[in-house]
């Protein structure tokens, strides 16, 4: 069977008592706050804990009824057969838990900023690009998420050189995070006289949503720009200055967004893209000094590595990450079926960090 550490199921019954006890008593916003989000967290897993221990705890009734000698044989089998089957039980119980007990991404529930921009292959890229977006502004519908543009570069012949968006909803970063890299494209063109199968590129970054406290940025650091928005937008895009342009001056991050009409919420949504850009930048060093001393783990967001190739001609789907094929293309492209490979992404990650972990 496998073992649990029942130190650290101590530990998180006995925390998961104490916030209980603290949430009871007049607290300040801010820490009633922070408590109800860990009590939210642990919880779940306490309930784990206190369903293994009581199927351990009547294994263990159950065995010292059979070792008795004063058991009737006809008892003895009734009892040996509820025996095995708690033993199942408790089996799918501690695989759940080693789960649960792993470390939990901080940034899991928070928001996301998708950002895809067309690689190689000119006009065929930027669609390309488009059609990334849209699968991805469809599966976030599917799972009850909602996608708003934040700023965009249209193509020359349709799609996008540059699409920024906003995904809000449950736990988009825990989904969504594996996406991040180079899409591959291997398809015939409608430029295509000759019938060639093309190969073009996209690069996707997903970058969580993050809060002041999260990252401090000095007002010094930064110089804003006002103009006026380009692109549709009817009379309104010649006569205001709604469109902002923040560069991080230390840094030399830029964002601009320009999709509202208002200049207020413009300056919100570039400072929110900013910090998201800024805590990736700092994720992205930490990452890359912890690479030296063991080896990257799926999910690292490596934007400059190829993660996935999508052929239309052969209607497949490969993530080069995990050898994972689908040939279901179309429904990829929908929404549909992307959750089969997100799905396939995590329990690789997790089965990596219960490798390191030795839960």
């Amino acid at each position: 069977m496998t073992t649990l550490p029942e130190m650290k199921l101590d530990n998180l019954l006995t925390r998961h008592a104490m916030v209980e006890a603290e949430l009871s008593r007049q607290l300040p916003p801010e820490q009633f706050v922070k408590l109800s989000r860990e009590f939210a967290e642990i919880d779940p897993v306490v309930a784990k804990i206190k369903a293994y221990r009581e199927v351990a705890a009547e294994i263990a009734d159950l065995e010292a009824l059979i070792a008795d000698p004063k058991t009737e044989s006809a008892m003895r089998q009734m009892a040996d057969d509820e025996r095995h089957a708690l033993m199942a039980k408790r089996e799918r119980i501690v695989e759940e838990l080693r789960l649960a007990l792993l470390p939990k991404d901080a940034m899991d529930e928070r928001n996301v900023i998708v950002e895809i921009r067309a690689g190689t292959g000119g006009d065929e890229a930027a669609l390309f690009a488009g059609d990334l977006y849209r699968m991805y502004e469809r599966f976030a519908a599917r799972q009850g998420w909602t996608t708003e543009i934040l700023s965009l570069t249209e193509g020359t012949k349709g799609g996008f050189k540059e699409i920024v968006a906003e995904i809000k909803g449950r736990g988009p970063f825990a989904r969504l995070k594996f996406e991040s890299g180079v899409h591959r494209v291997q398809r015939v063109p409608d430029t295509e006289a000759q019938g060639r199968v093309h190969t073009s590129a996209a690069t996707v970054a997903v970058l969580p949503e993050v809060e002041d406290v999260d990252i401090e940025i000095k007002p010094d650091d930064l110089k804003i720009d006002t103009m006026r928005s380009q692109g549709a937008g009817g009379q309104h895009v010649n006569k205001t200055e709604s469109a902002i342009r923040i560069t991080h001056m230390p840094s030399g991050i830029v964002v601009m967004v320009q999709e509202e009409r208002s200049q207020h919420k413009n300056r919100a949504k570039a400072m929110t893209m900013l910090r998201a850009k800024l805590y990736d930048a700092e994720k992205t060093r930490i990452d890359k000094a912890r690479a030296a001393e063991r080896k990257d783990q799926i999910g690292s967001g490596d934007r400059s590595e190829r993660i996935r190739t999508y052929n239309f001609p052969q209607g497949r789907v490969t993530d080069h990450r995990i050898n994972l094929t689908l040939y279901n293309l179309p429904k990829v492209m929908e929404g549909e079926a992307l959750g089969e490979i997100i799905d396939a992404l995590i329990t690789e990650h997790q089965a990596e960090l219960l490798a390191a972990e030795g839960v």
